[in-house]
């Protein structure tokens, strides 16, 4: 099916014909529909699926068709980073390009007053993160009286975040007719009530189930010792034909330590998490994009909204707290129909990680020997019940005198 085949207007074939789209994805050709049949649509997709042309399209559409334009903000996409909130506002930059529908974004930890002058020569489709549209709104510079289409894009993030006193004040102030979109990459219960708070009678949409990975991604596995992984990553990087890597850290502080140690070995590396100011981060993204930096470390949060359709290495220096950031963290690769590889580094401390991971994506991570920092201790953190040698005392010291292996 071509996107010419969903009822979708001249200017917008136009505009993804310059944007080199023909094909739409899972997502876009069941949700395109519904959403220009005027229905609420309740979707679940991880990331990488292309769930932001999936509402962005026919809301454009909708919009552009209505004979009266009326001033005030028309439709409103509620994102959880700066980063995302970016990367939507220019994706609807590309597909209305051949429409009059203005746009802007409105984000915190910046200047307000190049945000504020847009809002006040009016804007159909505002992208916003929720702290900085309620403190707008406070001050009276946007108003959602005339709001027609809500879209609350990562919903589980939002939840991750704290953000869900914030989206509870601002559903408050939406008018009670409109169309709303949901979309989420996991259901948890606390996530399904607020879609059933915030929707009626939806459709609803599911492309590729939140605890699967995309097949097309080559998993692979390295064990090594804690004091080992910087090491091994820089062999990882030298040896695996990697032109760009994302590469995952726990901490804000562990993605700082592990650009220090890349630079020091002339790998051009560079940090974004919450402590970078918004200048630093969109150049190390920019500078990332455009192949001046080799390695981009990130944290989760700060991840969340990096697009990157080529993007062929994923690594993970540190192994997620929560199994279903596994599955997050690995789709920034084998997006848009491509391959990717995602390498996971699992230390001493982190077998429980591990197995969890595992166990969600209901299959072995593959693991590769044959490197030179190979795991050679003592487990140190949790292991599997199975793993743990018999009582050797009549004190039931269980002391872990196995090696870190699978079995």
């Amino acid at each position: 099916m071509a996107f010419k085949n969903l009822n979708l207007i001249d200017p917008i074939l136009k505009a993804l014909a310059l944007e080199g789209y023909t094909t739409p994805t899972p997502i876009q050709k069941q949700a395109i529909p519904l959403i220009l049949e005027k229905r609420d649509l309740l979707g679940c997709a991880q990331t990488g699926t292309g769930k932001t042309a999936a509402f962005s399209i026919p809301m454009i559409q909708l919009l552009h068709e209505q004979k009266k334009q009326r001033f005030g903000i028309k439709a409103l996409i509620l994102t959880p980073t700066r980063e995302l909130a970016i990367q939507i506002d220019e994706s609807l930059a590309a597909y209305s390009k051949f429409t009059s529908l203005r746009h802007t974004v409105i984000f915190g930890g910046v200047n307000q007053n190049p945000q504020t002058a847009a809002l006040k020569r009016g804007v159909d489709i505002l992208v916003a993160t929720p702290g900085r549209l309620l403190d707008l709104i406070n001050q009276k510079f946007v108003d959602l009286r005339q709001l027609q289409f809500f879209v609350l894009d990562e919903a589980d993030r939002m939840l991750d975040m704290g953000f869900i006193h914030d989206i509870k004040k601002i559903i408050a102030l939406l008018p009670a007719k409109r169309q709303t979109l949901f979309f989420s990459a996991t259901m948890p219960p606390e996530i399904q009530v607020l879609a059933d708070r915030l929707l009626t009678n939806p459709a609803k949409v599911e492309v590729t189930p939140p605890s699967s990975t995309v097949d097309k991604i080559d998993q692979r596995l390295y064990y090594t010792a804690k004091s080992d992984k910087p090491k091994l990553l820089k062999h990882l990087l030298e040896t695996l034909d990697i032109e760009t890597a994302l590469v995952f850290t726990r901490t804000k502080h562990g993605a700082d330590k592990v650009v220090k140690y890349l630079q020091r070995d002339d790998i051009k590396a560079a940090a974004i998490h919450g402590n970078k100011s918004q200048n630093q981060r969109q150049n190390a993204l920019k500078d990332f994009k455009s192949g001046k930096l080799k390695v981009l470390v990130a944290t989760d949060i700060a991840a969340r909204g990096i697009d990157i359709d080529e993007l062929a290495h994923v690594i993970n220096f540190d192994l997620p707290n929560v199994s279903e950031t596994y599955v997050h963290r690995i789709g920034r690769t084998g997006r848009a129909g491509n391959s990717g590889i995602a390498v996971s580094i699992c230390d001493e401390e982190q077998h429980k990680e591990l197995k969890d991971i595992e166990k969600l994506i209901g299959k072995r991570i593959p693991e590769i020997t044959d490197h030179p920092y190979p795991f050679t201790g003592k487990v140190t953190g949790p292991a599997p019940k199975q793993q743990r040698p018999p009582r050797n005392n009549k004190s039931g010291d269980r002391r872990p005198e196995n090696r870190f292996k699978r079995r």
